[in-house]
């Protein structure tokens, strides 16, 4: 089922063809990016530069801080308890999301399932580099019950495949226990997230997403979140509903 057949948006042009040439970048799981090539894809050197310009800043990219203290976000109410992104330890909740990841439903769309080595490459991969990326568990009145992937969309190969803005910041999520499925919690955490990034990440002006089309019930939860589809993207494996929350909503302008 299309985003238009749901009722999110029509379909817009799509951006220009990525570079498809033999060499060319563009491997990527179904749902989520593979980290690897998200990773290798190189801040500039004039970045490194400009934070050793700058008085008590670090010169060394991996040093900065690209998601402004995501860590120290604290706990935010929401409708379905106090929710709280607490950064993953790979040696304390990989078992956990490994379960996660050999769910079917999640794993559809993750491609993540296997053995727990697999499970732990992809964590370590965003863990061990200059923090573009950071994995999370999603904690809901103190009980894990989600994984989060916070992002900087700008600095990601999706930026390749839209308009993207200095400071984008993306979202992949995922809700591990299936009794949490449904019922608007996903919309619910979506929307909390949202304005968590807003708040803390004051150079950010729009959130943006790219679930799965035949993902309906993600689309669904992020349009409810207070997204909108902007285009329909071909990805790497997959074809993308390109869902962005502005800062300043349309509604509420």
């Amino acid at each position: 089922m299309s985003v238009t057949e749901t009722g999110a948006a029509e379909a817009l042009p799509l951006p220009a063809a990525p570079d498809r040439s033999p060499g060319a970048d563009t491997g990527a799981s179904a749902l989520l990016w593979d980290n690897e090539e998200t990773l290798d894809l190189r801040l500039p050197p004039e970045f490194a530069a400009l934070r050793a310009a700058l008085p008590g800043q670090a010169a060394s990219p991996r040093d900065a801080d690209l998601l402004d203290g995501l860590r120290t976000w604290g706990p935010t109410p929401t409708p379905a308890g106090t929710f709280e992104l607490i950064p993953v330890h790979p040696d304390r909740d990989l078992p956990l999301i490994h379960g996660w990841m050999n769910d079917p439903a999640v794993a559809q769309y993750w491609e993540l399932a296997g053995t727990p080595d697999l499970t732990e490459r992809h964590l370590r991969a965003q863990l061990d580099g200059d923090g573009r990326s950071v994995p999370c568990l999603g904690m809901l009145d103190g009980t894990a019950m989600s994984y989060w992937e916070i992002y900087r969309a700008d600095l990601d190969p999706l930026a390749r495949f839209y308009q993207a803005r200095p400071h984008d910041t993306g979202i992949h999520l995922l809700i591990g226990d299936a009794a949490h499925r449904g019922g608007g919690l996903g919309s619910a955490l979506l929307t909390a997230v949202a304005e968590l990034v807003m708040e803390h990440r004051r150079t950010c002006t729009r959130v943006v997403a790219e679930p799965d089309m035949r993902n309906t019930p993600s689309v669904i939860a992020f349009r409810n979140a207070g997204f909108q589809c902007r285009a329909e993207i071909e990805l790497p494996g997959k074809r993308a509903a390109l869902m962005i929350r502005d800062r300043v909503r349309p509604e509420l302008s």
